[in-house]
């Protein structure tokens, strides 16, 4: 199994840095998936949450209606001028913003109720690292939401590309990756306008 799509930091750096300006402008209206989105997962006040790989902090908003005043967000990406587009949209207002590698968070142990992460698991080196990762910092009972404004067939079509077999993303695929890092899959969905795996961490 494969993720054509994994790059090492630098080359995310290289990528996303240029591009963050106007990374927001490109997709107006995204808006509202994922505020659907971050509904999946069910957070309630008082809950804290982290957004893995936040980007300019569009979820951020949500998370933060979600958990209330009492609660805690988090944004940790590691691309400063992605950050700094969160901060000019005033997104920071929602969330304390991390310079930091998703795959490698400077966060305790168990002390999450939540981890949202849009687009991500592309874009990291070692998935199933990465998953293991999250599952540290959730506690037992906690959620994962694997999400993406729209489905596989579609971003793979919007990257001129055709889905393979053996796409992480898949489902039969998924399921046992999840697993083996402590979580279990209770949602699926793959259509046109979203891509959303919700899994709950084992205790």
């Amino acid at each position: 199994m494969t993720n054509e799509d994994t790059q090492h930091p630098q080359d995310v750096r290289a990528f996303f840095g240029p591009r963050a300006a106007h990374w927001d402008a490109r997709f107006p209206g995204d808006g509202p998936a994922y505020a659907a989105g971050v509904a999946a997962l069910g957070l309630r006040p008082g809950e804290r949450a982290l957004d893995a790989g936040c980007g300019t902090g569009r979820a951020l908003p949500a998370l933060r209606a979600a958990v209330g005043a009492r609660g805690l967000v988090l944004g940790a990406d590691l691309t400063p001028e992605m950050l700094n587009a969160a901060v000019r949209a005033g997104r920071d207002a929602s969330a304390f913003l991390l310079l930091a590698d998703a795959s490698r968070l400077p966060v305790g142990d168990a002390a999450l109720d939540a981890v949202f992460a849009a687009g991500l698991i592309s874009h990291v080196p070692d998935p199933a690292d990465s998953l293991a990762e999250w599952a540290r910092v959730v506690r037992p009972g906690g959620r994962l939401a694997l999400f993406h404004p729209v489905g596989r067939a579609a971003l793979a079509a919007r990257k001129g590309r055709a889905l393979t077999p053996d796409d992480l993303r898949a489902e039969p695929n998924l399921r046992p990756l999840l697993a083996g890092a402590g979580w279990e899959l209770v949602r699926y969905a793959d259509e046109d306008d979203r891509y959303l795996a919700l899994a709950v961490r084992r205790g």
